[in-house]
């Protein structure tokens, strides 16, 4: 009995387990510590927009040094806090102005759209329309768009049409070209699997080729979206009764030089505005292209 009761006292007063295996099993309890910290959009779109930003800061610094030492006269070379306070108060002016090219970049390039994706689609369905059209297509782009607005509004007059072509036309081959190439690069092995359970060509361009023209659809609806606001000033260049185009040709004959270079500010906000914009569309479209690119990052 004696052997036994220490042999029971022994066993109870044997040593506990070593302290650091049981923190090592609690460590991956941690999610916070176990987990890779993710950037949020809102860090990632900082962290990628301060770079253009502080060196466009640094150019309208040097500018507006220069201009006010040299004693550059307005009319030939304003300096950027001019630019600005004579933009702003003129902005109703530059607001009027802004809506009508706004109206005729958003009528054009949804003309654009919608032909971009008939002669894509008819590209790839047919092999006799992309010889005989792509060719042609491709020497379109040949025509300088500062020749053809003026002829447009000779043929159609002042309205809104015109400007719709010229827009149309400086917007819609790189989305036709991109889409196209699209098209072709769908899966082979994809088609042919649809194909053989049945499926029409109409239902495998639909599950496959569509899919996989996205990614070339969004590269080129930027490369176009930031033509559609320069086309739409172009024509109204040419010819139109309000717009940022005729705001600046006005501007420009009265030697307003800084209201010229707020209304060019405002054409590259507004270009800006919409490339950024194609991101979200895409990201909203496409969600499973975002979180892949996520976990990549992860």
């Amino acid at each position: 009995m004696t052997a036994t009761k220490e042999g029971v006292a022994d066993a109870g007063s044997a040593p506990p387990e070593p302290a650091a295996p049981q923190s090592a099993a609690r460590q991956p309890t941690d999610p916070q510590s176990a987990a890779p910290r993710r950037s949020g959009p809102l860090r990632r779109a900082l962290s990628a927009g301060w770079p253009p930003v502080l060196v466009l800061a640094v150019l309208l610094a040097v500018w507006q040094v220069w201009t006010t030492a040299a004693h550059v006269d307005p009319t030939v070379l304003p300096s950027p806090g001019r630019v600005i306070g004579q933009g702003w108060e003129n902005r109703q002016a530059l607001w009027d102005n802004t809506v009508p090219t706004l109206q005729e970049t958003a009528a054009g390039f949804g003309l654009s759209f919608a032909a971009a994706w008939l002669v894509a689609v008819l590209l790839d369905f047919s092999a006799a329309a992309r010889r005989g059209l792509y060719p042609l297509l491709v020497a379109s782009q040949t025509i300088p768009i500062v020749a053809i607005a003026p002829l447009l509004i000779i043929w159609f007059g002042f309205g809104l049409f015109p400007k719709m072509l010229v827009v149309t036309l400086a917007t819609f081959f790189p989305l036709t070209a991109n889409l196209a190439a699209g098209f072709a690069s769908a899966d082979r092995e994809a088609m042919r699997l649809l194909r053989s359970l049945g499926a029409g060509r109409w239902t495998a361009f639909r599950l496959v080729r569509v899919p996989s023209a996205m990614p070339y659809f969004f590269t080129g609806l930027r490369v176009s979206i930031t033509y559609a606001v320069v086309g739409a000033v172009f024509a109204e260049y040419a010819g139109a009764a309000e717009g940022l185009g005729i705001y600046m040709q006005a501007q420009k004959s009265a030697f307003r030089t800084d209201l010229v270079l707020a209304a060019v500010a405002v054409t590259a906000a507004l270009s800006v505005a919409l490339f950024g914009a194609t991101y979200l569309l895409q990201r909203l479209v496409l969600p499973w292209e975002h979180r892949a690119s996520e976990e990549d990052r992860t």
